[in-house]
Order: C-alpha cells, then sequence, then structure tokens
C-alpha cells in the first residue's frame, strides 16, 4: 500500500476511533466490589463501596472508601493522590478536581495544574473556563492549551457564565458578549445581552435590540426579530417559542416550525423531545420526528442521544441515535441513563448494563 493512503488510513481509523468511543458504567455489586463495564467487558476496580463517584464517558473519577481519588482511564484505575481532593466534575472528555483550591485538570490520561488558587471554574466537554486567583484573570483550558481570556477588574467577577463542549460565552467587564470557540474569543456583540444559553457549537441569545441570533458554527444567523417567549440550546440544536406562538427549532443552519402551539420541551445532544397538541411524546432527531408515545411521560431521562423512561406497561424503554429498544419489563430497583448506556437493577443483587440493543451481566 502507498505510503499516503497508508496514513490517510491511519487518520480515519484514529478520528473514528475517537469519535466512536463507547462510554462508561458503573456500579457497586453486593460483595461491595466496584464493577466497571467498558466496552462490553466488566472488570473490578476496587473491593469497597467509593464515597463519590462519576461516571464521564471516557474516564470514571471516584473517591474511594478511604477518600483516595482515583481515576478509571482506559482499562485501569490508577490513584491520583491519597485524601486531598475535595471536589470534582467530569464531563466527556475532562476531569476538572480541586485539591483545597487547587485546580488541576485530567486530559488524555495526563494531568495539568491549571491554578494554585481557583475559586471558579465551570466546565464543558472540552472546555474548562477558570478563574485564576493568583493572576486575577479568567483562564480557558482547551486541546492541552490554556488561553487568557478576561484580566480581572476591582468589584464583583463575571456575573454570568455559560459552557457546553467547546464552547463558552459571557458578558465581560465593560458589558461586551463574548464567545470562546475553538480556541478564539470572537467580539460577538459590542453589548451586553439580556439572556443566553449554549450547546455543542451553537450559542442562542437575544440581543440589545432584542432580537433573537443564533451563532452556529462559526457563523450569526437572525432568527426572529422579536426575542422568544422560551428558549433552549443543544448540542448542534435550538428550539424556541416565537413572539407570534410558533414553536420552532434550529438545525443544520435552517429553522423549521413545528406547529402553533406552546409546549412542554426539552433540548439535548442534537435533539429536542416535546408534547405535540395531541398530547404524543415526539423527539425531533437530526432532522426527522419520531413519535414515542400517545401520551406524556412523567419522567424522562435525556442524555446524550438518548431517552430513557418507563412507559406506561411498566417497560423501560430507551431511544438513541433514532432507534427505539425495549430494554426490560422487569420490576425494577432502580436504573440510570448515562451517556447512551443504561445500568438498572433488578432486586437486590442483580445488575445489568444496556448499550444499543445489547445486555450485559457480571
Amino acid at each position: 500500500m502507498p505510503l499516503k493512503k497508508a496514513l490517510l488510513l491511519l487518520l480515519c481509523t484514529v478520528f473514528v476511533s475517537a469519535v466512536m468511543a463507547q462510554p462508561l458504567a458503573v456500579y457497586t455489586n453486593m460483595q461491595n466490589q466496584v464493577i466497571v463495564w467498558d466496552r462490553g467487558i466488566m472488570r473490578k476496580v476496587d473491593y469497597l463501596p467509593p464515597v463519590e463517584v462519576k461516571t464521564g464517558r471516557t474516564a470514571i473519577p471516584y473517591l474511594d472508601n478511604s477518600r483516595s481519588f482515583k481515576i478509571y482511564y482506559k482499562g485501569g484505575a490508577r490513584t491520583v493522590n491519597a485524601g486531598f481532593t475535595n471536589e470534582f466534575v467530569v464531563s466527556d472528555n475532562l476531569i476538572a478536581f480541586l485539591n483545597a483550591k487547587s485546580l488541576k485538570v485530567f486530559d488524555n490520561g495526563n494531568i495539568k495544574d491549571l491554578s494554585t488558587f481557583c475559586t471558579q471554574y465551570y466546565m464543558g466537554d472540552s472546555v474548562l473556563m477558570f478563574f485564576d486567583g493568583v493572576r486575577s484573570e479568567y483562564k480557558a483550558y482547551y486541546n492541552g492549551t490554556v488561553y487568557p481570556i478576561e484580566g480581572f477588574l476591582a468589584g464583583n467577577p463575571l456575573e454570568v457564565v455559560k459552557v457546553s463542549d467547546n464552547i463558552a460565552a459571557y458578558d465581560n467587564y465593560a458589558n461586551q458578549f463574548r464567545i470562546f470557540y475553538h480556541g478564539n474569543i470572537i467580539e460577538q456583540e459590542d453589548y451586553a445581552v439580556s439572556s443566553f444559553e449554549v450547546g455543542r457549537n451553537t450559542v442562542a441569545y437575544v440581543d440589545i435590540n432584542r432580537q433573537f441570533k443564533i451563532f452556529h458554527n462559526g457563523k450569526t444567523y437572525l432568527t426572529e426579530e422579536f426575542p422568544p417567549s422560551a428558549f433552549q440550546v443543544g448540542d448542534n440544536v435550538a428550539a424556541y417559542v416565537s413572539n407570534d406562538g410558533y414553536f420552532k427549532v434550529f438545525y443544520g443552519d435552517s429553522v423549521r416550525s413545528l406547529g402553533f402551539f406552546t409546549p412542554e420541551f426539552r433540548v439535548a445532544d442534537n435533539m429536542v423531545t416535546y408534547r405535540d397538541p395531541g398530547g404524543y411524546f415526539k423527539v425531533f432527531y437530526k432532522g426527522d420526528i419520531y413519535t414515542l408515545e400517545s401520551y406524556y411521560p412523567e419522567k424522562t431521562v435525556v442524555q446524550y442521544n438518548s431517552i430513557a423512561y418507563v412507559n406506561r406497561a411498566n417497560i423501560l424503554r430507551l431511544f438513541t441515535e433514532g432507534e427505539i429498544y425495549d430494554v426490560t419489563n422487569a420490576e425494577l430497583e432502580s436504573w440510570q441513563l448515562n451517556y447512551d448506556v443504561i445500568k438498572y437493577q433488578i432486586g437486590r443483587n442483580m445488575f445489568r448494563i444496556y448499550y444499543k440493543g445489547t445486555e450485559y451481566s457480571q
């Protein structure tokens, strides 16, 4: 095979592997063993129940039974420190943690010191924005690099900062609306905005003239001349009720009207769930509309291209990436959706993991 083609194939393989990386799940069994489900394999990673555990898409940070801070990553758990971590958060790709006021980030297997005195931080999947109290400056960690964002002036800190995935938005000290996107600060508006929401590649906001605008993939769209009565933003999608009462979805650089009604709705990764005028439970997902139920469920969990709920037939149902799965009709002690993985418990000692049509058990 020619060298050029071989390199291209290798790059494509690495890219697809990164995009298609399977998520994780974790639970403590009846023997108090900590079990991690990783790529279809159950692994015992600890032998006493943790004090606190959180699940990311590529890593699982936790405080073990003795409060040592550990991170499960790529098949094994490593001890980061013995009892110094007092706070931690996890996203798709990052883990931020505080040792007293010292902020650190775990990224792709490596730990980086960000600030020895941090009083504020905001994390998305790939962006960590924080206030460095040593230099009195807001900074952003993105893709292995720390970027200066805003020097701290005398007075209060930034009032509103919102971060999601690979983007951050805020009104700066000069009352100007700014967006941090792919390592660059975009001078979005010369004035502060009254309200805004963020998602992957997307920021929706009402500007000083009360026009409703959407920044998406580096471009700004004027979607409405008047502010909507309600709006939400997710990854690559936004939904809103316009000033004249139409329910609309922004997706793929265009606006689609779903009708003249004001629904209950939620926006998440690439999708919008809503109650239609007939009471049906529907989801707008990547340009298509799916009907899930003829009624609107009381409780739904929405994460990462997925929706999970127990329907009236007592079936735990999962919608993920355009497919509908009936997971189980057993009486459940508990269940939880992490990204697109369902973890559920039957009775006292039976745990199951469900991922894209396949059930896994220990």
